[in-house]
């Protein structure tokens, strides 16, 4: 019998596992491990939000099987979010499928949209369900950069002029999970230009929208005339509302591809826990005071990182948007790579960052940094960096080179 499945001879070793493992083995051994790996909040839920999952929770009827589209309140809050940030019109029914969490939306959808063979654009680097989704269902990934310039649609059109079959999908991610670029409303102009001219759909990740800092809120792709016919865009509630482990995200969009993917997951679950979903529509209806408590925090954490870590010699640009950076390796180390690099600094440094390859070819030289610890944590790791690079004979600021 044999032991070589198709679809897990597709997927590579995770290289982001590797430095957990290192990571969970450090701790077990009593080791302060600063972990800025892994994009886990370490705030809780708004307490409203917490009280309505008990509240709900205590009802009998409340624990049997919930609905795989999810309950009609929730997709009417959603859609209410859509009128409220986005000024979107979605019809909750339609154009609205309750999620558990982003990832497993656009896992579902493109089990629901691929065919073995199918040609898809994805973002290089870029979250790993931005590309493996579509591996597990067989299709071929073709990638195209992250940075939104003239040089991205250069690379679209080459895609379209030379890949056999002609690609089929396009994945963008704005705020961008690791390198946190974003992108302005006239690109998701020129985007969906682009996607009707060449019959393209395009899956939106948005699920950074909230978290955005200098005063540029995030757009939705799905504000520009005629989107809708191309396209789908998924958010979640992890961040904005520190419900990472609850799992609640959204699809919201195009009928066909919402349709689609309803049929799929009615095969697959049946939605999350009703409790959960009812304390998301408090999340969503309820007050808003803490997405900005939240956005200010993490403004506040990436500003004490970009100094502390600066002052200790690694200098890392400042992301305008999302609960990450995506830091360059410290010249005089970049030879080590960031696997390496990433070992080195969970082991001498006590703290954990994820290697920017891990997230495709194009994100070595990088790491992505999660500013998922508070400001006196992030001192203190800054304070640990400062050690190893010394240790390593990098020159601090203002000292002499060579």
């Amino acid at each position: 019998m044999s032991d070589e499945f198709y679809r897990i001879k597709r997927l590579p070793p995770y290289v982001i596992a590797e430095v957990n493992g290192m990571r969970a083995a450090a701790r077990a051994a009593g080791e302060d491990i600063i972990d800025l790996g892994m994009g886990n909040p370490d705030q809780p839920p708004p307490q409203h939000v917490i009280d309505k999952l008990c509240e709900v929770a205590q009802k009998p009827d409340a624990h049997g099987y919930s609905a795989s589209k999810g309950i009609p309140g929730l997709r009417r809050a959603q859609a209410g979010y859509y009128a409220r940030r986005f000024g979107v019109d979605l019809d909750p029914e339609s154009e609205v499928v309750v999620t558990m969490g982003s990832k497993e939306g656009l896992a579902s959808l493109a089990t629901a949209i691929t065919a073995p063979g199918d040609v898809i654009l994805a973002p290089n680097p870029s979250y790993p369900i931005h590309t493996f989704g579509f591996i597990i269902a067989g299709a071929t990934i073709r990638s195209v950069p992250t940075t939104p310039d003239e040089h991205y649609f250069e690379s679209l059109d080459r895609a379209m002029y030379y890949t056999v079959p002609r690609p089929s999908v396009l994945v963008v991610n704005y705020p961008s999970n690791p390198t946190a670029e974003t992108v302005d409303l006239a690109f998701y102009e020129r985007l969906v230009a682009w996607a009707r001219k060449n019959e393209v759909w395009i899956l939106s990740d948005l699920a950074y929208s909230e978290l955005y800092y200098d005063g540029k809120p995030t757009p939705s792709i799905l504000q520009v005339k005629g989107a809708k016919d191309v396209a789908v865009e998924f958010t979640s509630l992890s961040k904005t509302y520190s419900m990472a482990g609850w799992r609640m995200g959204f699809a919201v969009g195009n009928k066909r591809l919402i349709a689609a993917m309803t049929r799929v997951k009615s095969y697959l679950d049946y939605g999350a826990f009703t409790p959960i979903q009812a304390a998301a529509c408090a999340a969503l209806n309820g007050p808003q005071d803490s997405v900005a408590a939240n956005r200010e925090m993490y403004h506040k954490r990436r500003d004490v990182m970009v100094e502390s870590f600066g002052r200790a010699g690694w200098d890392i640009p400042p992301p305008p948007a999302s609960m990450f950076a995506w830091a360059p390796l410290p010249p005089a180390l970049a030879h080590l790579g960031s696997l390496e690099f990433s070992k080195q600094l969970l082991t001498h440094a006590k703290v954990a960052v994820a290697p920017g390859v891990g997230y495709g070819e194009e994100g070595e030289g990088y790491v992505r940094i999660a500013m998922v610890e508070n400001e006196q944590r992030l001192r203190q790791a800054a304070r640990n960096v400062k050690k190893y690079l010394a240790s390593m004979g990098v020159n601090m600021p203002g000292t002499k080179t060579g």
